[in-house]
């Protein structure tokens, strides 16, 4: 049986509290006025699961062979050394044996148990949520096998105060409850008893010492910290408050108080649901510019770089727009000089002289030498051919530094598809790497490539039926390697040209297949875009999904288009052709026709002008969309002919069909937080479809049809699908009364939507939106009146998952009424699959 060695100086000491009685010897009852000296002739550890011994004997400064004294500090030292460490619940030191001035002594340890489980769990009506809860886990860097010390528990309670405080939840109370865990040995169950107690409002933002600049001012410059209101949350989190504070400053900064500073301020509590913020504020002095002289630059002239800047003399010292036109803006001084070469370009705005109100500026510049771009590597493009990537990249070896041409490279890369937009907002997403004294630049496009191909299985309802759609688009085809051996991975890809292939089918009733080919850069040269289409449907009078008939009317088509990307304006305009033939045939189909049999021809040439600048295909943070195009047919009533239309029947007068169709479209995205997460998109379409020849009037293929999802369910012919949401599909377009065919000549739709992302990630994106639509459609131009509209409002959701495209849930309100359709408006939730309700 062990015997304890009883230090009587440890023992006054308070955590040596666990040191055990041993044999009754006269030594153990000496004291330091009788101390006693031993040579250890063993040293030992015990009692340790996880921890090395002989790192405890490494710190322990004892060895075989010492001299000890009994009692003696160096003995108090050790336990008290072992003790800071934290490690150990039970700290005890110990001999077996004693013979004359020789001992044998053992250092026992109790090791902190290890966790083993933790819980959250709340208490007096607290929630916590599976959100809250891996929130929590990643913010404490909970695993198993963690040391359950005091420490530890004392620091996970505050940072779980933290993450709440955040959430505007200032009084939360955390307690603690350890079990020992009956499985594992030497292990604890922690639970975290979370009280959050109710969120804490800001009832009032009281501000002292600004004289000039009234606290209306001064709180509607404070973003994200607010009063609480009818309209305001008042939630105070202490991270935006920090932030707001130096929104004060420089909101002083903008209005020329340059020594503007926060003295102090002071947070209290009204009551456990409501605080007060007071904010002292030292404003100083307004000041004014009155000279701005520029040293050092020879490339660009002074009065170049004044009217860049903005500023002449006796404007308010606007230090932030002084920092933004200098060094942040796209057509700042810096940028500018970036733009042409000068990437190591200096430049310090010095107030050389301040007099009364007024501040003399000298803006002091270090040309250096012009910079090229030297290496620039692609990495992570596992699957995209390098010629792919490169070819979109404005940065090339050897040419000037542009710090313009590698942001519009970024822009290339994150719109193509191939590739994670988010990735170049991190970091690690490019490398610039300066060589000054080689006045060179090398560039690394670090990409993450993600899975664009897309599988199509969807149904839909419309026109009364249920249509079912599978397809499959492969994003990053390569047609030139589909004869070569182990390509096929499923499919051969890496060239970034899309090929695309879909089918429709109601059984019998109706069926469509269709094929698609593009090829962005044809012929790899330059990007110039060539597309192929084809399709082919075929409608009867059978029913839905078995049967005959032999009323039907079948729809070929086949279109071939050719793109090229312009220099001018600038480099995002393109222009575009397509040549376009549809063959209609009719036999005995009464439906929706003037004439029911017979075959009509749609020989037309489309001519597009459009400009993207988009940041990215899925969310976009930045740029516009803008086109027009008309497409039109030869206009064969005008040729000589001398036929006198009213003898003729329909069927031989729309043989070749004749019309002019032009369209507008314009969209917009522009970031409303610092954040870039808040995102307003406003977007315009207007079309109208002309005729040559009032005799021969509209073409009875062509024309819109507008109201709902715009998807439809699926398209009998030309007819161009517009969604507006919140009314039924088909809804909001004129109906011919004799013959019961559509007669939507005209159609204007206009749209606001306020996007916010939940989650941005590869392998799956969702944004949140809240829209305001309105539009309609004419069946003559004469009739067109741009504030006739109908308007409905709404809430949505867009889900992008790579393999499926885009996955969309909208509920719109209708809010006006429809004539001859009391139901088409109010409430209504729309679906789409595989595209954006456009």
């Amino acid at each position: 049986m062990k015997k304890l060695l009883n230090l009587k100086i440890l023992a006054i000491l308070i955590f040596t509290s666990n040191i055990l009685l041993g044999q009754n010897i006269n030594f153990i009852e000496a004291n330091y006025n009788n101390p006693k000296q031993y040579v250890i002739q063993e040293l030992t550890v015990s009692g340790l699961q996880f921890l090395d011994p002989n790192q405890i004997l490494s710190i322990s400064g004892f060895a075989v062979g010492d001299t000890i004294t009994v009692p003696s500090e160096d003995l108090s030292f050790l336990v008290k050394k072992l003790w800071l460490n934290r490690a150990f619940s039970k700290v005890e030191l110990r001999y077996t044996k004693i013979e004359d001035d020789k001992i044998w002594m053992e250092i026992y340890l109790q090791e902190n148990p290890r966790l083993s489980k933790w819980e959250f769990t709340g208490s007096l009506g607290t929630k916590i949520s599976k959100g809250n809860k891996t929130d929590l886990v990643e913010k404490l860097k909970l695993r198993r096998g963690l040391e359950v010390s005091d420490f530890m528990v004392e620091n996970s309670k505050r940072l779980i105060r933290m993450y709440y405080a955040d959430k505007g939840f200032l009084n939360v109370e955390v307690s603690t409850m350890q079990h020992a865990d009956t499985i594992v040995k030497n292990a604890t169950i922690l639970t975290f008893v979370i009280t959050k107690n109710p969120k804490v409002k800001i009832k009032n933002l009281n501000f002292n010492g600004n004289n000039d600049i009234s606290n209306k001012k001064l709180r509607k410059s404070m973003k994200k910290t607010k009063r609480k209101s009818l309209f305001r949350s008042g939630k105070y989190i202490q991270e935006k408050y920090d932030e707001d504070l130096d929104n004060i400053i420089t909101y002083y900064n903008k209005k020329g108080y340059r020594d503007a500073k926060i003295v102090s301020d002071t947070i209290y509590a009204l009551d456990n649901k409501y605080i007060n913020v007071d904010i002292n504020i030292e404003e100083g002095k307004q000041y004014f510019v009155r000279n701005i002289t520029w040293v050092g630059n020879s490339v660009l002239h002074e009065e170049h770089l004044n009217a860049t800047l903005g500023f002449k003399k006796g404007d308010i010292y606007d230090k932030s727009t002084l920092n933004k036109m200098l060094f942040d803006d796209d057509l700042s001084v810096q940028t500018q000089y970036n733009d042409m070469g000068y990437m190591f370009f200096y430049l310090d705005p010095v107030e050389v002289n301040i007099e009364g109100d007024s501040i003399d500026l000298e803006m002091r510049m270090i040309e250096y030498n012009q910079a090229r771009f030297n290496r620039i590597a692609i990495n992570g493009n596992n699957k995209t051919d390098e010629e792919v990537v490169r070819r979109e990249l404005y940065t090339k070896p050897g040419e000037l530094f542009s710090k313009t041409a590698i942001v519009e490279s970024i822009r290339r890369l994150g719109t193509s598809g191939y590739f994670n937009p988010e990735a170049f907002n991190k970091p690690e997403g490019i490398s610039v790497i300066p060589d000054r004294a080689n006045s060179t630049v090398d560039l690394a496009y670090n990409l993450e490539e993600v899975s664009n191909d897309q599988l199509e299985l969807s149904g839909g309802w419309g026109s009364g039926m249920f249509v079912g759609s599978i397809g499959v688009t492969f994003n990053n085809f390569a047609m030139s390697r589909i004869f070569k051996k182990g390509a096929w991975r499923p499919v051969p890809s890496g060239e970034g040209q899309t090929l695309s292939l879909r089918g429709q089918s109601n059984g019998t009733y109706y069926n469509t297949f269709s094929l698609s080919f593009m090829d962005p850069w044809f012929g790899k040269k330059k990007p110039n875009t060539f597309t192929f289409s084809t399709y082919f449907a075929h409608e009867s009078n059978a029913s839905y999904w078995f049967g005959d008939s032999d009323q039907w009317m079948s729809v070929l088509g086949i279109s071939v288009g050719l793109g090229k990307r312009l220099k001018w304006p600038d480099n995002n305009f393109m222009l575009r052709g397509d040549l376009s033939y549809q063959r209609y045939t009719l036999h005995k189909w009464s439906s929706y026709f003037t004439f029911s049999n017979g075959a009509s021809n749609n020989l037309s040439l489309g001519l597009t002008l459009s400009r993207i600048s988009i940041d990215q295909q899925f969310y976009p943070r930045q740029g516009s969309e803008f086109s027009i195009g008309l497409q039109f047919t030869p206009p064969y009533s005008l040729l000589g002919s001398d036929k006198d239309y009213s003898t003729i029947s329909d069927a031989e007068r729309y043989k070749w069909i004749e019309y002019h169709k032009w369209t507008l479209r314009f969209a917009t995205y522009t970031s409303l937080s610092s954040d870039r997460k808040l995102v307003l998109h406003t977007k315009t379409k207007f079309g109208v479809l002309g005729y040559y020849n009032k005799d021969w009037g509209y073409s009875p293929f062509e024309g819109y049809i507008l109201g709902g999802d715009g998807m439809s369910g699926y398209t009998r012919y030309g007819q161009e699908v517009v969604g507006l949401r919140g009314y039924e599909n088909n809804s909001l377009s004129p109906i011919d009364k004799k013959s019961g065919v559509n007669v939507a000549n005209i159609y204007s739709k206009f749209t606001v939507e306020m996007r916010y992302p939940i989650i941005l990630e590869p392998s799956s994106s969702i944004y949140a939106l809240a829209f305001f639509e309105a539009g309609n459609s004419w069946s003559e131009i004469r009739n067109f009146n741009p504030f006739s509209l109908k308007r409905s409002v709404g809430v949505g959701l867009r889900l992008y998952l790579p393999i499926v495209g885009i996955l969309g849930i909208d509920w719109g309100y209708g809010l006006d009424k429809v004539k001859d359709n009391d139901g088409a408006g109010g409430g209504k939730f729309h679906f789409s699959i595989g595209t954006i309700i456009d």
